[in-house]
């Protein structure tokens, strides 16, 4: 008689412990790995709701960066997941809701940016420019809503590589604010756009601020996910008054892995340490190079030197570009490549830089709670 009461008790309890199908299947999914991040969606808190009703599981899964392309992907990912545990026939819906800074502190016209990018490099001439004007496309291609600014005050060149037209002027409203040039579904602003191609800018260093903040706060931009700014070369003025004026959510390096372009990649990273802004990563462009005529691969510009700076600072590798002739030409006739070739392999490599860019930021601004401290230090 004893043993059968302890037989019925440790059923009991058996059952008590066990989990319902609704935990089930929110442990199956909360245990699935983001594929940018590798983090679980538990740990990211993505669930946003998971239910069974008529022993259908219904599962909604948020994610906070733009991921049109793998939507479909993580969907048919998440019922195989739950069918290989028994589950029949799951309804699973993905959807993304941009994760905004918690430090974006912007007013007037930049109180609706939800993050901002600063695209930078230690050096010109390693193609900083046309992996933010393709970066900023590769977001806009994935379903947000993407802005670009031209910071590059006495080089600029997003009027040439977006294709917009000499005679083309952003319209003034109110005689004293200006809105922004849209182009193949993103809004630019730039200081090309308000000066002649053939006039050089001759500015000291408080002018150049001084009209950066102009374009900055003066363009209506409306509600962005993302503000992509494309920085000028090197650490000067610019840098720092742009970390003064606004919480800005990321900046991506861009290098090639030349040993001269990663010195000065380094100082980028330094400068942007001490002005508070988090490191996203580093894009390594023209790593490598495929000939024409024999196919073979090279590493023109040297090999493993981005690699490791980057796991000297903890930094991840978001991409690595090669030097391909078609990206120069694209930019060069207005048409940047994930525009001009939206399905080719070269659009594919900026399209996953989007999406690691985005995704990292996520992840950032979900561990983060207040805007950076900017804390300007003497060597």
């Amino acid at each position: 008689m004893i043993s059968v009461v302890m037989s019925l008790k440790e059923r009991l309890l058996n059952n008590m412990n066990k989990p319902t199908a609704e935990q089930s299947a929110r442990q199956i999914v909360g245990a699935i790995l983001d594929p940018f991040l590798q983090q679980n969606y538990a740990s990211l808190e993505a669930i946003e709701h998971l239910s069974i009703h008529n022993d259908q599981v219904h599962v909604k899964l948020k994610l906070g960066y733009s991921a049109a392309s793998i939507a479909p992907k993580v969907t048919l990912n998440v019922k195989a997941k739950l069918q290989a545990a028994g589950f029949v026939d799951p309804h699973v819906e993905v959807v993304s809701d941009i994760f905004p800074c918690p430090g974006q502190s912007g007013v007037g016209h930049l109180k609706h940016i939800k993050n901002v990018i600063t695209v930078a490099s230690g050096k010109g001439g390693v193609g900083k420019s046309t992996t933010a004007v393709n970066l900023a496309l590769a977001l806009h291609a994935e379903g947000a809503k993407v802005g670009i600014l031209d910071a590059d005050i006495y080089g600029p060149s997003q009027r040439t590589m977006l294709g917009v037209a000499d005679d083309v002027k952003p319209e003034l409203v109110d005689a004293k604010f200006l809105k922004p040039v849209i182009r193949m579904g993103i809004k630019s602003m730039s200081v090309g756009y308000l000066s002649e191609e053939k006039a050089p800018m001759i500015w000291r260093g408080p002018m150049a601020t001084r009209m950066l903040s102009q374009l900055l706060e003066q363009t209506i931009w409306g509600e962005l996910d993302y503000l992509v700014i494309d920085m000028p070369p090197g650490t000067g003025d610019i840098q720092i008054s742009l970390a003064q004026k606004l919480s800005v959510s990321g900046a991506v390096i861009v290098s090639t892995p030349q040993q001269v372009a990663l010195i000065d990649a380094k100082k980028g990273i330094e400068m942007f340490s001490k002005v508070g802004i988090p490191v996203i990563g580093m894009v390594e462009n023209m790593a490598t190079h495929i000939c024409s005529n024999c196919g073979a691969e090279e590493s023109i510009f040297g090999a493993h030197g981005t690699q490791a700076m980057a796991d000297e600072y903890g930094i991840p590798i978001l991409a690595s570009l090669p030097l391909d002739a078609r990206i120069r030409e694209d930019v060069d006739q207005g048409i940047p490549t994930v525009a001009a070739d939206p399905t080719g392999a070269l659009s594919s490599a900026y399209i996953t830089l989007g999406h690691q860019v985005a995704a990292h930021l996520w992840l950032g601004n979900r561990q983060s709670d207040a805007p950076p401290a900017i804390i300007m230090m003497e060597d």
